[in-house]
């Protein structure tokens, strides 16, 4: 073999060859439009169902009229969600196009027109922020439109600042816990919020950390402030970020003494071992860098479910007074 084929050769080795280009998919209605649902993230909409973690925990969820306006908010944030992942996938289309998996989406493939992403984001966030001013409290309303303004600047800008990224990610999964209580008029505890939003950056910091992981050496990453970040920052901030949602949920859980009359045990106190198992159980796939899609993690892990519903048993009986 010639010393010009050898080069040629470990060349070939080096550099793996580049993926395929995506044809050009055909645009029907019905393609287009299943094209935008799926561009609206279906699968991410459960994160919505924060919306009735603070009406929960206040015991506030006995009643058909506090069901029905809690179906109504979290309608409306999945709205406005839904026209902020539009948005974002729009203004990202160019470079989701050179990504492995993002080139996939409905429109950096070509399925979605960009102007029609854009067009039907500003119509569903317009529509989310008429409807809450017109059928909810002005609360609920400013809350829905901080939150599209906040996600709208960090699909322009925040998304590229340093530390700002995360703390805009992780206040919008505030914004959907603190939504359900504001709507009912319930006082909010500073203990629910400071473990909700400490939560939230935990999760949050674990998938960046995942994601920097999987693209420490890979090529044509999409979000260009991972290159930013270094692993051992982001471990530093989710394991801080952990270290104080638990600290926050035992106070919470401490604060209202020992047994109330009439129940069995202190299902409250008792729920932080729930609690604590389930962010150390998470902390597992964040420490091997497969904490990049929370929603499968919590989904598909059976034992952090049986964690999360003996959690939510012994929540249940501390609400109900058992």
């Amino acid at each position: 073999m010639t010393e010009h084929a050898t080069g040629r050769t470990v060349t070939a080795l080096l550099d793996p060859p580049a993926a395929p280009p995506l044809r050009r998919p055909r645009r029907g209605t019905l393609s287009v439009v299943r094209g935008l649902v799926r561009t609206a993230r279906p699968r991410q909409w459960v994160k919505n169902a924060l919306v009735v973690a603070a009406p929960v925990a206040a015991g506030q969820l006995g009643s058909w009229s506090h069901a029905a306006r809690l179906l109504l908010v979290f309608a409306l944030f999945t709205a406005a969600a839904s026209a902020v992942y539009l948005v974002n996938d729009a203004r990202d289309a160019a470079a989701d196009r050179a990504h492995p998996v993002k080139r996939r989406r409905p429109v950096a493939a070509g399925l979605v027109p960009v102007p029609l992403a854009y067009a039907t984001g500003g119509a569903l966030a317009l529509g989310a922020a008429v409807a809450s001013a017109l059928l909810c409290n002005a609360m609920t309303a400013l809350l829905i439109a901080a939150y599209l303004g906040m996600q709208v600047a960090y699909c322009v800008r925040l998304k590229h600042v340093l530390v700002v990224d995360l703390t805009v990610v992780a206040t919008g999964f505030l914004m959907r816990a603190m939504i359900g209580g504001i709507a009912l008029g319930i006082p909010l505890s500073r203990w629910f919020l400071i473990t909700t939003g400490f939560g939230a950056l935990f999760m949050v910091a674990a998938k960046r950390y995942s994601e920097a992981v999987q693209m420490e050496s890979a090529q044509g990453a999409t979000r260009a402030l991972l290159t930013q970040y270094t692993t051992g920052y982001l471990r530093f901030v989710w394991q801080l970020a952990a270290g104080v949602a638990v600290l926050g949920y035992c106070l919470w859980a401490l604060e209202s003494g020992g047994v109330a009359t009439g129940t069995l045990l202190p299902w409250r106190q008792l729920s932080v071992v729930a609690f604590v198992l389930a962010v150390l159980r998470y902390a597992v796939f964040a420490d091997r860098g497969t904490a990049g899609e929370p929603e499968d993690v919590v989904l598909r892990d059976r034992p952090l479910a049986a964690i999360g519903l003996a959690w939510a048993a012994m929540y249940g009986m501390a609400v109900a007074g058992l």
